[in-house]
């Protein structure tokens, strides 16, 4: 294999991967308040089974209007989207929505940070991904955010312990969900989530029916399902376009940005009075995203000979195979990498699994 220093060092593929989690941070946070309020009088089943169909529907309209598609599910990885369903679609959203309604907008959002430090730990427990200082100062960063966010917020919102314990919940099953997921981020991403939701939506929406729970209002079908198109497809979709070029950790990482833009919003609808603790929490989730964004993690490494089938360029430094005729762009197709030892900056992604 070529290796091409320009293509490799053109663009840091840690900065692109770190502003789509950002975009999918926001675009989760946004809906947070939103579930809130549009789930408070509806059972925690209907919740998410309307949320999730929402992000089915989402994902099968953009699948069909999408000009063209990533490698597609295999028959292997059935088992897999069945489990990241059960657990990501079907009782993390449960949790949450009976959290919210037990623990209000605020402090539901601000515990959401719990999510990216359990995804940081289970990443380097089963995928072994490098953490280093830079990100590990990054987390707590985010982390402290959500506690100055906190500061103030205890004594006097209306919360109870079983709300708290629920959101908690929601985020430890979220993490394992996203670490199970990361297999999947070479996929494409539509067709994940379009499984992955449709899969879940019809486990709580079964479930709701078998417990009786309440038909919710046509204006708060409508807001969680949009909730669910926005916060959970597109936003999936994007997290699993950016696990994809940084891996489970750093895309965890990164979306802790999604409990502070839930709890801003609470915040200015009137949830509870702004002050210092806000521009305090503010600072502090700046310099974490600062320092994702700036990361540069290089070192002599090698890759063994690999057969494999994902999105890629032939501008990347890592595929050089011919086309007859050319071929332009990022496409998908199984092709084969020799083995080849070189240094350049990189990420935690399909190419670059090693042990440090």
């Amino acid at each position: 294999m070529v290796w091409h220093a320009a293509a490799m060092t053109r663009s840091s593929p840690i900065a692109t991967g770190v502003l789509l989690a950002v975009i999918a941070a926001v675009a989760f946070g946004i809906t947070t308040p939103v579930v809130a309020w549009a789930g408070r009088d509806l059972g925690s089943f209907s919740t998410a089974a309307l949320l999730y169909a929402g992000a089915a529907a989402a994902a099968v309209l953009a699948r069909l209007l999408a000009a063209k598609a990533d490698a597609p599910l295999r028959r292997s990885d059935r088992t897999r989207v069945v489990v990241v369903a059960l657990v990501g679609a079907a009782l993390a959203p449960t949790l949450l929505a009976w959290g919210l309604q037990h623990s209000g907008p605020t402090i539901g959002s601000l515990l959401l940070n719990l999510e990216a430090v359990f995804t940081v730990l289970l990443a380097r427990a089963v995928y072994r991904e490098p953490i280093g200082g830079r990100v590990t100062l990054a987390m707590c960063a985010m982390v402290l955010g959500g506690a100055a966010l906190t500061a103030g917020v205890w004594h006097d919102a209306a919360w109870s312990i079983l709300g708290v314990l629920a959101v908690g919940g929601a985020t430890a099953a979220w993490a394992l969900d996203n670490t199970l997921t990361r297999p999947l981020a070479e996929r494409d991403p539509l067709h994940v989530v379009a499984a992955k939701a449709g899969v879940g939506a019809s486990v709580t929406a079964v479930i709701a029916l078998g417990r009786g729970e309440s038909l919710p209002s046509i204006t708060a079908a409508v807001a969680l399902v949009g909730c669910g198109a926005t916060g959970y497809g597109l936003s999936l979709r994007l997290y699993l376009l950016a696990q994809r070029r940084i891996g489970a950790g750093r895309t965890g990482s990164v979306f802790a940005l999604a409990p502070f833009v839930g709890a801003a919003i609470a915040l200015a609808v009137g949830d509870r009075p702004a002050g210092g603790w806000t521009l305090v929490a503010a600072a502090l989730f700046g310099v974490g995203v600062v320092l994702h964004l700036t990361e540069h993690h290089h070192h002599p490494h090698a890759h063994a000979a690999a057969d494999h089938e994902h999105p890629h360029r032939h501008d990347d430094g890592h595929h050089d195979h011919l086309h007859d005729p050319p071929v332009a762009g990022e496409h998908t197709h199984l092709h084969h990498h020799h083995a080849v030892a070189h240094d350049h900056d990189h990420a935690p992604d399909v190419h670059h699994d090693h042990v440090h």
